[in-house]
């Protein structure tokens, strides 16, 4: 359930076709009124239900935060166990579509803060549709971000027909290297791949890895390729302050510091919002240009 979802092409067309094949009943347009559906879907997961739910941009979460982090992340450790919150809630995230502050924020590290929720980020078509069907099938709430950036890329990427899942909790390597571990999250994944490409260009050996779970967080597959490349370049479309970056910096930092040749690198937004000014917008979003600089200021 979610705004607009049961008529047309639906927003982002995430939902495109499940009205005609499913019905009013199981896909249901609300009202503009997260609070009030969001609600309703912790409640129809916490009587047994497997409901998911649309919050268009995960900048709404204002409006529905106590139904997500008072109630859908608490209910379980609060019932001693006895009641559960299979509930499901996909967002959108990510600027450099000229969607201006409120429509465009990634503030996925708000969810990581809370026990009790898992968070998760697809950078391709094949571990969207396994993270959507592990999400689902899990018996906590679970955020699903979508970068809105994404959904304009064509993927040389493998889609089973067949159902499969994409186990949560486990981060990806995507490229091997040995020189650099460069770390994404959903669309900037993308652009660790483009800057891998360039540094391979200049004799560098770049390791990507897609950390594809926020929470819980695989941080065994951060710590083993940073012990490899002992450098890390860590990618966040999220505000600086108080994000997976800084926390991802501290793991390596108090976890792996004795294999460091060069400090922990990081290359987020500015601390200021989204702007609307395309031209200010594109220095907003995190680069190709800017990974491969910092990476290169720690191997150089």
């Amino acid at each position: 359930m979610g705004e607009d979802i049961a008529h047309g092409e639906a927003p982002m067309r995430l939902t495109k076709g499940l009205v005609g094949d499913f019905g009013r009943q199981r896909i249901r347009d609300t009202p503009i009124a997260e609070s009030g559906f969001v609600g309703a879907g912790v409640g129809a997961a916490a009587t047994g239900l497997r409901p998911v739910v649309d919050l268009m941009y995960v900048g709404f979460l204002g409006v529905c935060g106590d139904q997500i982090l008072n109630n859908a992340a608490k209910i379980h450790y609060m019932f001693g166990g006895k009641v559960k919150v299979p509930l499901t809630i996909m967002t959108g995230i990510g600027a450099g579509t000229n969607s201006a502050a409120q429509h465009s924020e990634t503030v996925y590290s708000v969810f990581t803060h809370y026990p009790g929720l898992k968070v998760v980020a697809p950078s391709n078509p094949y571990n969207a549709k396994g993270l959507y069907a592990a999400s689902i099938r899990d018996d906590d709430p679970v955020i699903i971000c979508n970068n809105r950036q994404l959904m304009g890329i064509r993927f040389d990427v493998d889609v089973p027909e067949e159902s499969y899942t994409v186990p949560l909790g486990q981060a990806d390597v995507a490229r091997e290297g040995t020189d650099v571990t460069l770390l994404g999250i959903s669309y900037m994944t993308q652009i660790c791949l483009q800057a891998a490409e360039d540094l391979a260009a200049q004799g560098y050996s770049a390791e990507v890895i897609d950390l594809l779970s926020l929470s819980p967080m695989d941080d065994e597959a951060i710590l083993e390729s940073v012990r490899k490349t002992r450098r890390i370049v860590i990618v966040d479309e999220d505000y600086p302050r108080c994000s997976m970056a800084g926390d991802i910096a501290a793991l390596v930092a108090e976890e792996a510091f004795d294999y460091l040749d060069a400090p922990p690198k990081r290359v987020t937004p500015p601390h200021t919002s989204v702007p609307y000014s395309m031209p200010l917008e594109a220095l907003f979003v995190p680069t190709k240009e800017q990974v491969v600089a910092a990476a290169l200021e720690t191997l150089e």
